[in-house]
């Protein structure tokens, strides 16, 4: 889903194409009784890293492709990487693939249960089965939606989040934000 800039209202965001499956809308809380995947977090670092090399690496090619476009980078922000992590886990954990989430929260509700107050504007992109940063990030510019959030110059914000499902498929999402 994307939130047109300023109106805070969700619109449907078209799903990643690429030669790994794609992103599509579905997603629930961990249950207790299957636990979420945990990541590698690393310690945040000068230039404000957080969670697993692979989200760092993910914020790393998205500021490169805005760089290219005119617009400036995006800022780790730890509550955007919970909500985003957590949806991504809950995804893999009960595997399906949506913006909602299987008890019917919206990527809003996640980033403002993660803590994050404030803010202009909101999008999240998802996408499943990409193994690598670079092959997750291809997908995303090849979508027109996925693209338009990452080069929304008005978001100044990212949250990235991985995690990996009982078989290793691995599940992507990115939320973005303007404060």
């Amino acid at each position: 889903m994307t939130c047109t800039p300023g109106s805070g209202t969700p619109t449907p965001s078209p799903t990643a194409t690429s030669p790994t499956p794609s992103p599509t809308p579905t997603s629930p809380a961990p249950s207790p009784s299957s636990p979420a995947p945990s990541p590698t977090t690393s310690a945040p670092s000068g230039g404000g890293s957080v969670g697993t090399a692979e989200e760092n690496e993910v914020v790393r090619l998205v500021n490169e492709e805005r760089a290219k476009g005119g617009c400036s980078a995006l800022a780790h922000d730890p509550q955007l990487r919970t909500a985003a992590f957590g949806h991504s886990a809950d995804m893999a954990a009960k595997g399906y693939f949506s913006h909602t989430s299987q008890d019917g929260r919206s990527f809003m509700d996640r980033i403002r249960a993660a803590g994050f107050t404030g803010g202009s504007g909101w999008a999240e992109n998802i996408a499943k089965g990409q193994r690598t940063p670079a092959q997750v990030m291809q997908s995303w510019m090849n979508s027109s939606g996925h693209r338009a959030n990452i080069m929304n110059c008005k978001y100044n914000l990212i949250g990235v989040g991985v995690a990996k499902d009982s078989s290793g498929t691995l599940y992507w999402t990115q939320d973005f934000a303007a404060r």
